[in-house]
């Protein structure tokens, strides 16, 4: 008996490690959500992403760590995504004249969405050859880091 306590231990072990693997597969492929709610055994869309959330190691120490730290990891984006709004007139120019040199920050301003171009601009700063064009550079996207940062 204590053979097969210790071998079923290890078993839920191996199988709990599955989970967020097969998870992550499933929502690459398209699967929303709500649809693998039912096949993880909970209610809801919500329910099925904490469950997620807390089975990934890699996000914190513990279950509800990782969950704050996906949360704040989001607000950090969408703060990022409303400065980005507020300042697409300033990003859009800056990303005018970097693109030239830079092919990444050609294929956000391409995009047309403004909220895809901070990222690629900050990278842009340690590449443009232009002191004072990366020097530009920093103090615009640092206004997006101090965005993410509240």
């Amino acid at each position: 008996m204590l053979a097969a306590l210790e071998l079923l231990r290890r078993l839920k072990a191996e199988l709990t490690g599955w989970e967020p693997r097969l998870i992550e597969a499933a929502r690459a492929q398209g699967t929303s959500w709500g649809r693998l709610a039912p096949a993880l055994g909970v209610a809801s869309r919500q329910a099925a992403e904490r469950r997620y959330l807390r089975l990934r190691q890699d996000l914190g120490d513990t279950a509800e760590g990782r969950v704050r730290a996906e949360r704040e990891r989001r607000a950090g984006e969408r703060a990022v995504a409303a400065w980005a709004v507020e300042h697409a007139e300033q990003l859009r120019d800056l990303g005018g004249r970097v693109a030239v040199v830079d092919v990444l920050v050609r294929e956000a301003l391409g995009s047309g969405d403004v909220t895809a171009l901070p990222g690629p601009l900050a990278a842009a700063a340690d590449r443009v050859a232009d002191p004072e064009l990366a020097a530009e550079i920093r103090s615009v996207t640092a206004g997006a880091d101090a965005a993410r940062r509240r």
